[in-house]
């Protein structure tokens, strides 16, 4: 894959680099903030290749790309250069609502920084192994090393976070660590033990400073880059311009430390103890609700992109009770069930690509990582995402039930489990794996049990559910020869009839809109004869002539469906003009329809061109929206 063409065809359909605010990626995804949504081409993202999908949630536009996102990233960010990029420009940002803002400031503010987290979460996992197996000596100068090596993310995330606060505040991130520095220093650590012990307050400027310990803290620091990012504007402002290179950082730290040591650091710090408060009342009454709860919802959450809204507070609860017992438990759960998922889909598929996507997709959830499952496997297929709900409330139930503590964070999955070494024995972890396999075994067996796998047939008559709950079922006529996998190159689709081509997200039949039969476009016809799309043969002709199938020279299936729940008519107002087994070309005239008797019957004439088996393509596009005519290309299937 060409990362730098892939970085510059994303950033031109996303409205190009003046219509980026911000970008940042996470381990699947590209996040966007965008000046003005309207101008992402997401229909156009959706069908190149190297996307995965696309999803605009909590304030952020986000690409799924996979594990070569930091790849995408680095082109698109190089160009993007956004320091450079006029932050008085004449175009106004979108308005985003409250809570799209706090999920928009929350992911910025954690995104970059969960490298750290995670090498530093691994690096405990390792140490908690080494231990539980006697293999290294607590006393020893290699495990006091390695322990420090593991804590330094955790001790001073202050300032990890100070920077990239600050980033997503627009202001300068060199201050803002210094302010992360003041918090964590040893002269004002000592000074807050010897008041503890003493009784005798400190005081800044005859006024007390609370006695907290800011090491590992969240929200103290985040709510002191955020007041210095008002603070900033107005020093640069009052500062005489001859000596502003020295007053606007004096006057920025001195009143936001200020503010931070009396007011913000003391208020972050109290909120914090109060959700850790929080977590154990539910551990002591409910602790099975919100890890059934969360290890259900997961996998809609990193959908929406709100997952990184409920993550802060599994790190608060590690940095403030030394354990989480909520979210990282409930997401082990999730993201085990999301591999089951996809497993299940690959031992039970006929389609060789489908198969080998599922196995690799699974590897990589059961590994923590689930974007390439959610949105190459289960989401595409709808029933995997279901069990994976399923599986993963059950096993969240269980972590629940047995409140598994979590020591070390990471991405949940099979890597991370050591990260439930770190009590008194093996409890935890053993309940953390019994947790993860019920999750597995649930999610794998109902997956197995509800995927219905399309591509074991061998014709294109479907079952399928219209907008009103009614079903429409084709013609029994067969295809009377084997069934051959599609030859390597390109597959051109082509318009059967003269008309408006629009996204196939617009039909107003989720069947169709969500492409649950495979990748469509659709075409809103003006003419009442329509064509063959392909060169190939007529495969199926549905009883009441509403709907053609096809099967191109190369191995593609094809289904033109004329409006919708049609099938109602009973083949009034549709007169086919070939039959099963007959051979056509592109331009054939297969169907003449009345569409102004159909229209007059209050049904839609929209028509959906559907490639049934586009699981075996590698890539499927769809040509640009507007005016077509008949026998003109509109879609691409690629090998």
């Amino acid at each position: 894959m060409n990362y730098q063409e892939l970085g510059a065809k994303i950033l031109e359909l996303v409205g190009g680099k003046e219509n980026v605010t911000g970008i940042n990626h996470c381990a699947t995804r590209l996040r966007f903030n965008l000046k003005e949504e309207s101008k992402a081409q997401t229909e156009k993202l959706k069908s190149t290749e190297g996307v995965l999908g696309v999803v605009s949630k909590g304030g952020q536009y986000q690409i799924i790309i996979g594990n070569d996102v930091n790849h995408v990233y680095k082109p698109i960010a190089e160009e993007c250069n956004l320091n450079k990029i006029s932050k008085g420009s004449s175009q106004p940002e979108e308005k985003k609502g409250l809570g799209s803002r706090f999920i928009d400031t929350i992911t910025g503010i954690f995104t970059p920084i969960l490298s750290a987290i995670t090498a530093a979460g691994m690096l405990k996992a390792i140490l908690a192994v080494l231990t539980a197996f006697h293999w290294i000596d607590t006393e020893g100068s290699t495990y006091q090393v390695i322990s420090f090596m593991a804590d330094a993310a955790f001790y001073f995330l202050p300032i990890l976070l100070a920077n990239s606060a600050a980033k997503k505040f627009d202001c300068n991130p060199y201050l803002a660590m210094m302010l992360g520095g003041i918090l964590l220093h040893p002269n004002f650590v000592n000074m807050v033990t010897a008041s503890k012990e003493t009784g005798e307050a400190i005081r800044l400027f005859f006024l007390p400073v609370y006695n907290a310990s800011y090491s590992s803290s969240v929200i103290p620091i985040i709510l002191t880059v955020w007041f210095m990012s008002y603070v900033e504007p107005i020093a640069d402002k009052i500062s005489p311009k001859a000596i502003k290179f020295f007053t606007k950082p004096l006057i920025t730290i001195l009143v936001t430390g200020t503010v931070s040591l009396l007011l913000l650091g003391p208020v972050g710090y109290v909120v914090a103890n109060w959700i850790a408060d929080g977590v154990n009342l539910l551990n002591t009454y409910v602790s099975w609700l919100v890890p059934l709860i969360l290890g259900g919802l997961f996998p809609l959450l990193v959908m929406t992109g709100t997952h990184y809204g409920i993550i802060p507070i599994g790190i608060n609860n590690r940095m403030t009770t030394g354990y989480d017992t909520i979210v990282y438990p409930a997401n082990l759960a999730s993201n085990i069930a999301q591999g089951a998922a996809a497993f299940a889909v690959a031992v039970k598929t006929k389609a060789r690509e489908v198969r080998q996507l599922a196995g690799s997709a699974g590897i990589t959830a059961v590994c923590g990582i689930t974007e390439p499952a959610l949105y190459g496997i289960n989401l595409r297929f709808k029933t995997p995402l279901i069990s994976a709900c399923i599986g993963g409330a059950a096993g969240g139930l269980y972590v629940g039930l047995f409140r598994v503590k979590n020591y070390a964070g990471g991405s949940p999955g099979l890597l991370t489990l050591p990260g439930y070494l770190g009590g008194t024995g093996f409890a935890d972890l053993i309940h953390a794996c019994v947790g993860a396999g019920i999750a597995f075994v649930i999610s794998f067996i109902v997956s197995y049990v509800l995927f219905k796998d399309d591509s074991a047939g061998d014709s294109l008559t479907e079952v399928y559910e219209g907008n009103e709950g009614g079903t429409e079922t084709g013609t029994e006529t067969k295809m009377e020869t084997v069934k051959e996998p599609p030859k390597q190159g390109i597959v051109d689709i082509a318009s059967p009839v003269t008309g408006r081509l629009l996204p196939i997200s617009e039909v107003k039949d989720k069947t169709f809109s969500e492409e649950m039969m495979g990748k469509s476009a659709a075409v809103i016809p003006e003419e009442d004869i329509f064509v063959s799309p392909v060169n190939g043969t007529v495969q199926v002709v549905f009883d009441t002539g509403h709907a053609i199938g096809f099967l191109s020279e190369e191995g593609a299936e094809v289904l033109i469906h004329v409006g919708l729940d049609t099938v109602n008519l009973e083949g009034k107002h549709f007169s086919p003009l070939v039959k099963a087994g007959d051979r056509v070309k592109i331009g054939t005239p297969v169907l003449r329809v009345n569409l102004a008797e159909i229209k007059k019957a209050g049904y839609d004439t929209v028509t959906p061109v559907i490639i049934t088996n586009s699981a075996e393509y590698a890539n499927v596009t769809t040509g640009e929206q507007g005016n077509v005519k008949k026998a003109e290309t509109i879609m691409k299937a690629i090998c």
